[in-house]
């Protein structure tokens, strides 16, 4: 028999509100309808009222997860706009920060997937190792979420040696975790039961829909704004893009805890190298002169990017923000098809959406 099965858009395996229209044959689903829009803040609106300070303050809180992410990529559309210099100290610090939260963002994800599954001490395992990454964002940043770390023209805040030495030392600890964990979920037969097969995006469907990120990944296609396009020093370090072809479920866990690798791979080469010299060029407030720029960023979720226009005043004229789940959420109604109704919670969180983020 035919039915119509709404989820959301409040559903226990999704933190943020969107809504899915199944339509099933039975158990099965044959066709899928997404809607969002339930968390609209206005915040672009609101950025036309701040300056460049008070507008990374503001964008830091389009999302909890990535919110380094927003504040780096407005800076730099207002660096490029005024013509302004980062320090390389500044950019280390920058990049530090920013791979720090995608190993919270993919640990936090990779939890949450295993409680979906039913996997709770998996879940537990998983945000142990989270808390580390927690604990080291507040030492050098003062915060556990929404770290403050970014000023136009650098970074807020320092590393000295004994925060550097801290930070490796908790890097070790989570590589040490992560052998441990990387092969319980790929050797575990539960998770791999629930998401083997389930929820594929084959490459060619991920090209047609401009997927990005680790679901991108997850489907073959190679893509990464720190390789494509290096920005903030990204061209001075050694890293892998990780990729699987299968394109399901099982395919997102395994690109993100690779990922996870090679960030700590980055950590450890930017603070071993860290350079001399300042780490901005003053906390001073600068007016965005006339023009206008586009900047992205490999979030945690995929490419970020920030249009913002300046007319020579304080304020912003206009910013505008394109989050990575705008470009993965069309491909969830895609990805249902031919599943089961069971699975549908798990294969809308496996894009790791930020709803939060795409309403903004």
């Amino acid at each position: 028999m035919s039915y119509i099965v709404p989820i959301g858009p409040y559903h226990p395996a999704l933190e943020e509100p969107i809504h899915a229209t199944l339509y099933t044959e039975g158990e099965v689903i044959k066709d899928a309808d997404v809607y969002v829009g339930y968390n609209h803040r206005g915040i672009e609106k609101l950025a036309t009222t701040k300056n460049a300070i008070q507008t990374l303050v503001l964008v830091e809180r389009v999302c909890g997860i990535c919110s380094h992410s927003h504040a780096f990529t407005y800076a730099m559309c207002v660096e490029k706009i005024n013509g302004i210099e980062v320090p390389k100290r500044g950019q280390y610090i920058r990049v530090v920060t920013a791979e720090l939260e995608r190993l919270h963002s993919h640990l936090l994800w990779a939890g949450i997937a295993c409680h979906i599954i039913g996997h709770d001490s998996m879940f537990m395992h998983i945000w142990d190792v989270r808390e580390t990454v927690m604990d080291l964002l507040e030492k050098l940043s003062g915060n556990r979420v929404n770290y403050a770390m970014v000023t136009i023209g650098g970074s807020r805040r320092d590393i000295d040696d004994d925060l550097r030495k801290e930070i490796l030392a908790g890097c070790k600890k989570m590589k040490t975790a992560l052998d441990r964990i990387v092969d319980m979920v790929v050797n575990d037969r539960t998770i791999a039961m629930r998401t083997k097969g389930v929820g594929v995006l084959p490459y060619e469907d991920a090209i047609r829909m401009g997927a990005v990120g680790p679901h991108a990944r997850a489907s073959g296609v190679k893509i990464d704004v720190r390789k494509d396009a290096p920005y903030s020093s990204y061209e001075d370090f050694d890293f892998d893009i990780p990729m699987v072809e299968s394109g399901d479920v099982y395919a997102r866990i395994v690109v993100r805890a690779l990922e996870c690798y090679e960030s700590i791979k980055i950590i450890r080469q930017a603070l071993k190298n860290l350079p001399e010299g300042p780490i901005n060029l003053g906390n001073k407030l600068v007016k965005i002169q006339e023009g206008q720029a586009v900047c992205r960023h490999e979030a945690p979720r995929g490419q970020l990017s920030h249009m913002v226009v300046g007319t020579g005043a304080f304020e912003n004229h206009r910013v505008s923000v394109h989050v990575p789940s705008y470009k993965n959420t069309p491909t969830i109604p895609f990805m249902l098809r031919n599943n089961t109704v069971a699975d549908a919670g798990l294969i809308i969180a496996s894009i790791d959406p930020c709803f939060s983020c795409l309403d903004r």
